[in-house]
C-alpha cells in the first residue's frame, strides 16, 4: 500500500487476488447440484420438453437435477412466502449450485410464469444474497423464426441477481418441429447446441462452487457492517 496513492482505500479491508486464495479450496466430491426451471403451463409445454431434456444431459454428465413444477406457484406478493410452493422452490433454489432457465419467447419477451418463479427467489435474506455466485444457463423456445430477446432479458436478470451466467445459450426455433411423437427432441444442431450448453454449465459450475464465497467476497461489503449490508439489501427495508 505505501507505493499506491490510493487515500479513499481502508487498508485493513484491502486484498490482493492471488492464484493461491483463488484455488486454495479443496473439490468438493459430490455431484454438481443443478435446478432447472421453466416458462409455460401448457399440457405439451416445449420448454418442458426442453428443460427435461437438458436434465438428462447433465444426468449424463453426472450432475444431480431437480425440476421446478410451477403450477400452482401464486403471483408475487399474492401469497405470503410461507406458501408451500414458494417455500419448495426457494428451498431448491438454496439446495442448488447452478440453475437452467428456459422460457418461451411470448410478445418479445419471457413469460410471465418465467417471470413469476425468477421473483419468487429472494435477492437477499437478512444480509446474504442466496443466489449470488451460483451458475447459471440461460435458454428459450420460440413458436417462429430464432429470437434471442428471452435469453438476453434472463441475462440482465441473472446479472442484477449476481449470478455467474456463462457464455453460451440456446434458442430453439420453431420449437413445435423439434420434438418426436414420444416428446423427445430430434436430432438437430438445436440439440446440439443444448449438449454444449449443458457441457459448459456443469464445466463452469465444477469451477465456481468450491470458491463461491471467494469470488462474491467484496471489498465494499467488507467496510460495512453485517447490519449496514443487511439493511442496505434487505427487500423488506424498502
Amino acid at each position: 500500500m505505501n507505493n499506491h496513492d490510493l487515500p479513499n482505500i481502508d487498508p485493513t479491508h484491502f486484498q490482493i487476488p492471488s492464484v493461491e486464495t483463488v484455488f486454495r479450496a479443496s473439490p468438493a466430491a459430490h455431484r454438481p447440484r443443478i435446478l432447472l426451471l421453466y416458462g409455460s403451463l401448457r399440457p405439451r409445454s416445449f420448454s418442458r420438453l426442453v428443460t427435461e431434456e437438458a436434465a438428462r444431459l447433465l444426468e449424463a454428465m453426472g450432475a444431480e437435477t431437480r425440476i421446478f413444477d410451477p403450477r400452482g406457484l401464486p403471483l408475487p406478493d399474492a401469497e405470503d412466502a410461507s406458501h408451500p410452493k414458494v417455500q419448495a422452490l426457494r428451498e431448491l433454489a438454496e439446495w442448488s449450485e447452478g440453475i437452467v432457465w428456459c422460457s418461451p419467447e411470448r410478445h418479445g419477451a419471457m413469460t410471465g410464469v418465467m417471470k413469476t418463479q425468477i421473483d419468487w427467489i429472494p435477492l437477499s435474506i437478512g444480509g446474504m444474497r442466496p443466489t449470488q455466485g451460483k451458475t447459471l444457463a440461460v435458454m428459450q423456445v420460440c413458436g417462429g423464426s430464432q429470437s434471442f430477446n428471452a435469453v438476453n432479458q434472463l441475462r440482465v436478470l441473472g446479472r442484477w441477481m449476481r449470478m455467474v451466467t456463462i457464455p453460451n445459450q440456446s434458442s430453439v426455433p420453431k420449437a413445435f418441429t423439434e420434438f418426436d411423437d414420444n416428446d423427445r427432441m430430434l436430432a438437430s444442431p438445436f440439440y446440439n447446441r443444448i449438449v454444449d450448453v449443458m457441457e459448459e454449465l456443469v464445466k463452469f459450475t465444477l469451477l465456481i462452487r468450491d470458491r463461491n464465497d471467494y469470488l462474491t467476497d467484496r471489498y465494499s461489503e467488507r467496510v460495512e457492517s453485517a447490519e449496514d449490508v443487511s439493511k442496505r439489501v434487505n427487500q423488506r427495508s424498502m
